[in-house]
């Protein structure tokens, strides 16, 4: 268990992104004051309507590669931790576009680190991504296992833990990656093209239309709550005594697409079957991390209930769908 720790000035990238406001909260609510940045290009001024509401949150519209921008901002304000969520979450875009991936997953993490260099600040917290595992079916998925990211997004979320590595071994800071799994949760975009298969699901229930499973929905997923997400970024940033490293952020359990869609359809009694299509290329057919690395040195366990989380996503639906008693 850690100590109480004193209140402290955080920098947060992708501040108006799903899990970027949510952090923000998880933040601000354990006494914090932050500074959220974000240019607003895949974020909403909406999702932060909580936090802009705290007196101790400062808004910053701007991109984080904008030349001089952020190590002025640091030096100005010279914040206890940064948390850099900000990049490109979009795999496919990754593939399509490589040079906006590179630019954005990892030019953007060097100027970060640089920021923090330049002006002492202690630890920085980068999001980091399960896919730095790639098709890997050695499960669970270990910290100590050896990465093998299967595509660009992948890649640049490696590369820019190793980035990060050789900045806290060469500059003295801490830097701690943490590796989100399958994150769902409020806030989380159904239209977007690369949006979670739980927003999807739901927002499709919700409609009374039918959710399409490619392949034979027994594939599994590690499926972890962006409430835990958040509450792993807030001890990260501010518990005292961690140590530099790659973190699991995780559940320790999988479900299957089956096991997801029988939970919405307790939470949406009356939607339509599902539709099955043919396996999409490339998919992985089975995730899960190692979770007791993130308990031991972030003090971080998962505790949102799945079910729980399944009725939050729905309850402001009003179709018949998604009524229950």
């Amino acid at each position: 268990m850690h100590d109480a720790v004193p209140l402290r000035t955080i920098l947060l990238t992708g501040a108006a992104g799903f899990i970027g406001s949510h952090t923000a909260e998880a933040l601000l609510g354990a006494g914090h004051r932050v500074i959220g940045v974000d240019d607003l290009s895949t974020g909403s001024r909406a999702n932060l309507d909580e936090a802009v509401s705290n007196a101790r949150f400062r808004f910053v519209h701007e991109d984080v590669l904008e030349a001089g921008f952020l190590g002025e901002l640091v030096a100005t304000t010279r914040p206890d931790a940064i948390v850099h969520l900000a990049g490109l979450v979009s795999v496919d875009r990754a593939e399509r576009d490589p040079a906006l991936n590179f630019r954005l997953n990892v030019e953007a993490t060097q100027v970060v680190a640089e920021a923090a260099r330049t002006s002492g600040v202690p630890r920085v917290v980068f999001a980091s991504s399960a896919a730095v595992y790639g098709n890997s079916q050695d499960l669970p998925l270990r910290e100590s296992g050896l990465p093998g990211p299967a595509g660009n997004y992948g890649n640049a979320k490696l590369i820019s833990e190793l980035l990060l590595r050789q900045y806290s071994r060469s500059y003295g800071f801490t830097t701690i990656c943490n590796r989100y799994f399958n994150v769902f949760g409020p806030r989380q975009d159904p239209t977007s093209p690369y949006s979670g298969v739980v927003s999807v699901f739901t927002d499709l229930l919700a409609k009374d239309q039918p959710v399409t499973i490619f392949g034979d929905g027994t594939q599994t997923r590690d499926f972890i709550s962006v409430h835990d997400v958040a509450r792993a970024n807030l001890l990260a940033a501010t518990a005292p005594g961690v140590e530099s490293g790659s973190y699991n952020i995780c559940t320790g359990n999988s479900r299957s697409l089956l096991d997801l869609l029988k939970a919405l359809k307790e939470v949406c009694p009356s939607a339509p079957m599902p539709r099955f299509g043919d396996p999409r290329p490339g998919d992985i057919q089975h995730s899960r991390g190692a979770p007791e690395l993130a308990a031991a040195r972030l003090g971080f366990t998962a505790r949102t209930d799945f079910q729980n989380a399944m009725h939050e996503l729905t309850q402001m639906k009003t179709t018949p769908a998604c009524q229950t008693a």
